[in-house]
């Protein structure tokens, strides 16, 4: 039996940026971690997610990607809407929007948690993400009360995949409503998935589940086609949720 390969591998920032390791080599402990190092350009980032890799780092590391095992998916036909939930979208006062306000999304997830030391939203990922978006791919989701941003959730389109980034709330579940908004949204549209990454008790309330590897691998291979892509902007007049 060959023993796998011991990770991280190096990436060199000039290096292929469609070349990433085997995620099978990821370490077991940390749970996903495959490489170090890189760049964080629009044609490495894309191949990252078509190969079930992303990066999360913070200020003062190099760039590290991962893939962790089990991955956190929803699908968007299981989504999960309580009842104590259908009653704040009806009854919270909230307006959607899609696209409209990405530079703000982005910018409120990057802001310290009340129980984290910083972000891992570094500035050098806004400004790759905030790339993403104005060529098409990343897009943003806003939760507006009384015209005011009090959530949202930004992300990366490819194909039938919608590969979540990150979310916040500044009022009682709004970042749900954001979600809620985004997989009603992904279902009209026909998409397959949706990736959260890692699992929460926040995500799986509303219907995310976890799977192996490989399929959510085998899943990217049958829906990341690009020709299906809703590539470009999303923005829609804002509607109630």
């Amino acid at each position: 039996m060959h023993k796998k390969p011991q990770g991280p591998f190096w990436l060199e920032p000039d290096s292929d940026p469609a070349r990433f390791p085997d995620p099978g080599y990821a370490l077991d402990e940390p749970n996903g971690l495959l490489a170090v190092g890189g760049d964080l350009s629009p044609a490495r980032l894309l191949n990252a997610y078509r190969q079930g890799i992303f990066p999360w780092y913070s200020d003062g590391q190099p760039i590290l990607w991962w893939s962790p095992a089990p991955r956190t998916v929803l699908f968007p036909d299981r989504l999960k809407v309580r009842r104590s939930l259908q009653k704040r979208l009806r009854n919270g006062g909230f307006q959607i929007s899609f696209d409209r306000a990405f530079g703000e999304v982005i910018e409120a997830c990057s802001e310290s948690r009340h129980d984290q030391d910083g972000t891992w939203i570094t500035e050098a990922m806004k400004q790759a993400y905030t790339t993403l978006h104005h060529l098409g791919f990343a897009h943003s989701v806003e939760v507006w009360q009384d015209g005011k941003l009090v959530g949202g959730l930004y992300g990366v389109s490819m194909g039938k995949v919608f590969f979540g980034e990150s979310m916040f709330s500044r009022e009682r579940d709004a970042s749900k409503v954001a979600l809620v908004a985004l997989v009603k949204k992904l279902h009209a549209w026909g998409f397959a998935l949706i990736d959260c990454q890692v699992g929460s008790e926040h995500l799986f309330s509303l219907g995310a589940e976890a799977i192996l590897r490989e399929d959510f691998l085998h899943r990217l291979d049958r829906h990341c086609e690009p020709v299906e892509s809703h590539q470009g902007p999303w923005n829609d007049e804002a509607s109630a949720p």
